[in-house]
Order: structure tokens, then sequence, then C-alpha cells
């Protein structure tokens, strides 16, 4: 028996935790045959401001589809999951005595939902009770393991965005004191379910859709270019990019295509299983974590003006992978980064440091602090320290 090649791909693909994927039926309907099927009896919604404030909105649409078994509703989570709106909300759902918890909105209230199992899980009650449970992945630190209770408490997701986060076990926490994003990660955090309504994203303003839309093309393009993608990975990671490509323009010129809206959901999907699978991100994703956390810079906002600088950057080492993107993308002849530059401005979005409101002095520490980000540690052109990443920032500025 001879012994396997050393020149055969090895890895390992990761399947999560997650059961089931509606899309194109009714929320409010998918919901509450969810909710029936799992025989939940207190439902606790979990969103933010800007969708409480409506008076037709998804949440609303949520809470009506509940009726009585609706019990309480946390809208006060902010951008980039600061701990404290996660401890606030895991103790409104412990008063509640939630059974299900269902996410409506986007990235930042998946990403605290996902925070807040683990809060009602061990009964943590501030933000720095959170602490040790904090992943390693990026210091090297052993976190303290998370042992759910048999009965675990679990969470629906109802996106609003395309952000992807509710196909994820991670949840992105802004630490409010060091400015940092940090992960917390259990296979339990993802969704048991994801609805996938596209009427569920009409009220979500539309730079915020389609920039997330380019975060959900960041995860396309990261996990192509992953050192550790894989014949498995590789199609996911381009089938999104092409749904995305197309979709995300046809959002803008026609706001009320619907079937332009599901499309753009499963091109998010599509991108986002490629990397939870195993093919990890690189610079873009990394250096966006400084941007959110340390300077406001929104989720989606962060990749359109840091992905094309990344590419471009990464281009004298994997130009020729790169152009498996272009093809995706229909122009397999041009530079991937000049295509997403281009994709970026048709669809209104900004696509420079400048435009995000990031000044020159800032690019220094924004380097400096790039470079405690696993991801950009792991970028497939390898980035040796802060004069690298400040190479990155000076083409992105």
């Amino acid at each position: 028996m001879t012994s396997p090649s050393s020149a055969l791909p090895r890895g390992v693909f990761t399947m999560q935790a997650q059961e089931r994927i509606v899309f194109g039926e009714p929320a409010g309907e998918a919901l509450l045959a969810e909710i029936k099927q799992r025989g939940a009896r207190r439902v606790f919604v979990t969103s933010t401001r800007s969708l409480a404030k409506l008076s037709d909105g998804p949440l609303q649409a949520i809470e009506k589809a509940l009726g009585s078994l609706h019990v309480g509703t946390f809208s006060a989570i902010a951008s980039h999951s600061p701990r404290e709106d996660v401890i606030a909300g895991a103790g409104a759902a412990r008063a509640a005595k939630a059974d299900l918890i269902v996410a409506v909105g986007g990235g930042s209230v998946v990403d605290a939902t996902k925070a807040m199992l683990m809060c009602l899980w061990h009964n943590l009650d501030s933000p720095a009770a959170m602490e040790p449970y904090r992943s390693g992945r990026d210091d090297g630190r052993i976190p303290t393991p998370m042992v759910p209770p048999p009965d675990a408490i679990r969470m629906v997701a109802i996106p609003t965005t395309l952000s992807a986060a509710e196909f994820t076990p991670n949840a992105g926490v802004t630490n409010s004191e060091t400015h940092f994003k940090q992960s917390f990660s259990h296979r339990l955090f993802v969704p048991m379910t994801v609805i996938l309504d596209p009427v569920m994203t009409m009220a979500t303003p539309e730079w915020l859709l389609v920039s997330t839309g380019i975060r959900s093309v960041d995860h396309s393009v990261e996990s192509y270019c992953s050192p550790t993608a894989n014949p498995a990975t590789e199609p996911l990671s381009l089938q999104g990019l092409r749904l995305l490509h197309r979709s995300l323009p046809a959002m803008v010129e026609r706001p009320d295509d619907l079937a332009a809206r599901l499309d753009g959901q499963f091109g998010m999907w599509q991108a986002i299983s490629a990397s939870i699978a195993g093919a990890g991100s690189g610079a873009s994703h990394g250096i966006g974590y400084v941007l959110g956390s340390g300077y406001g810079v929104p989720h989606g906002h962060t990749s359109c003006v840091m992905l094309p600088a990344v590419l471009r950057w990464n281009a004298s080492f994997n130009g020729e992978r790169q152009k498996a993107l272009s093809a995706a993308m229909g122009a397999p002849d041009r530079p991937a980064g000049d295509l997403i530059a281009e994709l970026v401005q048709r669809i209104g979005q900004p696509g420079n440091l400048r435009a995000v409101g990031i000044k020159r002095e800032d690019l220094p520490t924004i380097a400096e602090r790039a470079m405690t980000y696993a991801p950009v540690r792991r970028n497939p052109k390898k980035i040796n320290g802060p004069g690298d990443v400040m190479e990155i920032l000076e083409i992105a500025w």
C-alpha cells in the first residue's frame, strides 16, 4: 500500500450546525412553521433602533406574525456589536424567559445575538464576564470552553442586509474599552434556521444593502484566493461572485425587483459558504476590522475601500489565480481589482479611505493594529509587518 502523495491537497471542509435555509417564502409564515416544528412558546426578538423606528418594517411584520408567542424585543444593538449591547440584550431575553431568539436585521444584530446565546448559557451579566470566552485566533490565547446546557437556547435569523453573518458560528463583538473587534465562536452560535425573504430587505437603505453586498463579494474573493481554498470551496466562491456581480447593480437600477434581491441573497449564501467551510479570509477583512471597530466605518464600506487595494497588492503573487475572479465577473482579460472598483463605483459606494473619513495621519496606527488580526497574517501574499500594510493603505488612499 503506497502512502499518499505530499502533492495532494489536504484540509477540512467544516459542516456547520445549521439545519435549514428557507428562501423565497414570506418570512412571517416561514418563521411560524419553524416555531411549530421546534415547539417554542416564548419567542424573543432582537433588532436595531433604526428598524424599531419604522411603522411598518420587517421588525414590525415579524412581531405581528408572532402574536402571543412574542415575549419581548431588544432593539438597541449598535453597529459592530458592542459588548454592552450583548449583555443588555441577554439580560432582557433572560428576564422574558425566552426559549427561542429571532434576530431581525444585519450583521451587527446577528453577531450580537450569537454572543447573547453564550451569555444566556453561562449566565454572564457584565462585559468583563465575557472576556474568558473570547477566541484566541488573533492572539493565540486559549479561551475558556463554552459548555452549553442540554436545552441550550438557539436562534433563527431573518437578515435584512447582505452581510451573511447568519451563516457563520462566529460572533464579531467590539470591546468598547480597547476599540478592538474580537471573536467569540461556538458551533451552536450559527442560527438553526435562516429565512431569506427578499421583502425583508425592502426597508433597508440602499447604501447599506449594496455595501454589505460588497462585503459578501469580499467573502467570495478572499475565500477563492485563500491558501486553504480547495476544489470543494472554489465553485462556491465563484458562484457567489457571479450572482453578486450581476444582482447588486440591478438592485440599484430596479429597487422593486425582488428576483434581483433574492439573487443577492443566494450570492451572499454561496460566498460565505466557502469561507466557513475552511477557505479563510485575508487582508481586506483584517484591515476592515480595524476600520470598523476603531474608526466607525460600516462593515460594507470597509470592503468597498479595501478589497480592490488588497487585490492589486496581491496581484504580483496570485495574478494568474485572480483571472478566474475576472472571468466570473464577465471580463477575463481585465484585472479583478479594477473590476471590483468599478462595481463599487457603479453602485454609488465610497472607493477610497478618504471617502470614509480616514485621515492620512491615521494610516500608521491602522497598519500597526491590522497586524494583530489573523486574516492579515493569513493573506495569500505574505504580509511581513506594518510596512506592507502601509503599502496596501496607500493604494486604498
